[in-house]
C-alpha cells in the first residue's frame, strides 16, 4: 500500500459532563474539556484522536495552536515517526513542552489511527501485536467512603479487581482513615493504589507513606512534584511501598532522567505528553531493560494497544473522559480492556459533538 498523504487537519473544542467528576488534592475536574483531532488524508482515510486540555482555558489556546502547526505538516506523508521528527525539528528552540507537547503528542495517535483504518486493521496490529484483554483498575479522585461505598461496591460488582483513589485531601489521620474505609468496603481481593497528585513535600511524604506501609497498597503515586525526581527517589529509598510516576513525563527523554535518577518502581507514561504511540514505543524498550513495570494513564482506547505490546504491561487505568464523544465507548468486560479496531477504534458521536462545542 502506498503512503497515505496529510492533506489537512481538523479540530473541534468541547466541554463534555463526566459521569463522576475528579477532586484531587491539587484541584477538580468538573467536566471534561477536550480538543476532538482529525487528521484528513488525500486518499479519503481520516485519523481520529482527542487531547485531554486538563481545564477549559487551554481549549482557545490549542485551538490557535492546531491552527499554526498545521501547515507544516500538510502534504507530507503520513509516517508518524517522520511527522514527529519533523515536528522536533521545528521547534527545537523552543522544545517539546506544555500544549505544543501535547498536541505532537495526540496527533501522532491520529497518524496511527489513520494507518490503522487505511488497512482495516487495530493498531496493536501494526505494532507487531494483536488485541487482548488487558487487566484495568478503576480510577477514582478524593473518596468519601459513607457516600461513594454504593458506587465502590458497583466497581467490583463490575469485575475490577483493583481500585485507585486520591489522598492529600486533608491530614494523615484523613488519608489513614480513608484507606481503611475503602479497604473494608472492597474487601481483602482487590488491590488498592493511591495518588497524592504531587501535593507533598518530601520529608511530608515520608512520612505518610511510612504510615500507609500497613495496607499493602499496589503503589503511591506522585506523591512529591513530578518534577522532583531526587524527591521522589528520596521517598523510595525511604520506604517500603511501590512508588509510581510517569504521567507528567514529556517524552522518552523525561523516562530515561527518571530512570537513571532511581525515581519510581514502576512507571506510568501519558499518551498525550510521551509523545504519542511513537513516543511510547521508545520507552517500553526503556522499561524491558530496567524491568519496570509500565502502566498507562488515561486514554483508555489507544492504551489498550499500546499495552497490548509491552512486555512489562501492568495495569491499564479506566478513567473515562472521552466517553461521551464516542458512538462506541470502551466498556471493561471481567475488569479489562481489549484494543478495538479499525485503527483506535474511535468514532465520533456528531450529536453529541454538536451539543458540547465552544467557541
Amino acid at each position: 500500500m502506498s503512503p497515505l498523504t496529510l492533506r489537512d487537519i481538523r479540530a473541534r473544542a468541547v466541554i463534555v459532563p463526566l459521569a463522576r467528576p475528579i477532586r484531587t488534592a491539587s484541584g477538580a475536574i468538573e467536566a471534561s474539556p477536550l480538543v476532538l483531532l482529525d487528521v484528513l488524508t488525500e486518499e479519503g482515510v481520516t485519523g481520529r484522536a482527542y487531547l485531554f486540555a486538563y481545564t477549559p482555558l487551554m481549549l482557545k489556546p490549542l485551538m490557535a495552536l492546531v491552527e499554526q502547526v498545521t501547515p507544516v505538516l500538510k502534504g507530507q506523508p503520513m509516517v508518524p515517526l517522520a511527522l514527529q521528527q519533523r515536528l522536533e525539528k521545528t521547534f527545537r528552540l523552543l522544545g517539546l513542552q506544555g500544549l505544543l507537547g501535547m498536541l505532537v503528542s495526540s496527533l501522532d495517535m491520529a497518524f496511527w489511527d489513520a494507518l490503522g483504518q487505511a488497512v482495516g486493521q487495530p493498531v496493536v496490529r501494526l505494532l507487531g501485536g494483536e488485541p487482548r484483554p488487558v487487566r484495568a483498575y478503576d480510577s477514582w479522585g478524593l473518596i468519601d467512603p459513607a457516600r461513594d461505598a454504593a458506587a465502590l461496591e458497583a466497581s467490583v460488582a463490575q469485575g475490577f479487581t483493583a481500585i485507585k483513589f486520591k489522598l492529600g485531601g486533608g491530614s494523615l489521620a484523613h488519608d489513614l482513615a480513608t484507606v481503611r474505609a475503602v479497604r473494608t468496603i472492597v474487601g481483602e481481593g482487590v488491590a488498592l493504589m493511591v495518588d497524592y497528585n504531587q501535593s507533598l513535600e518530601p520529608v511530608e511524604a515520608v512520612r505518610r507513606v511510612r504510615a500507609l506501609e500497613a495496607f499493602d497498597l499496589a503503589w503511591v503515586e506522585e506523591p512529591v512534584a513530578a518534577e522532583d525526581l531526587a524527591g521522589h527517589a528520596r521517598v523510595r529509598a525511604a520506604t517500603s511501598l511501590p512508588i509510581q510516576t510517569g504521567e507528567n513525563w514529556w517524552f522518552p527523554r523525561a523516562a530515561e532522567q527518571a530512570l537513571s535518577a532511581g525515581a519510581c518502581d514502576r512507571m506510568m507514561p501519558d499518551l498525550m505528553k510521551i509523545g504519542g504511540i511513537t513516543g511510547w514505543l521508545s520507552v517500553i524498550g526503556l522499561a524491558r531493560a530496567a524491568s519496570m513495570p509500565v502502566s498507562s494513564h488515561l486514554f483508555i482506547e489507544a492504551s489498550a494497544h499500546v499495552l497490548a505490546v509491552t512486555p512489562t504491561c501492568d495495569w491499564l487505568e479506566f478513567m473515562d473522559f472521552g466517553a461521551p464523544v464516542l458512538q462506541e465507548p470502551c466498556v471493561p468486560v471481567n475488569g479489562a480492556v481489549t484494543a478495538r479496531g479499525p485503527g483506535l477504534g474511535m468514532a465520533w458521536n456528531e450529536d453529541v459533538v454538536a451539543r458540547c462545542l465552544v467557541a
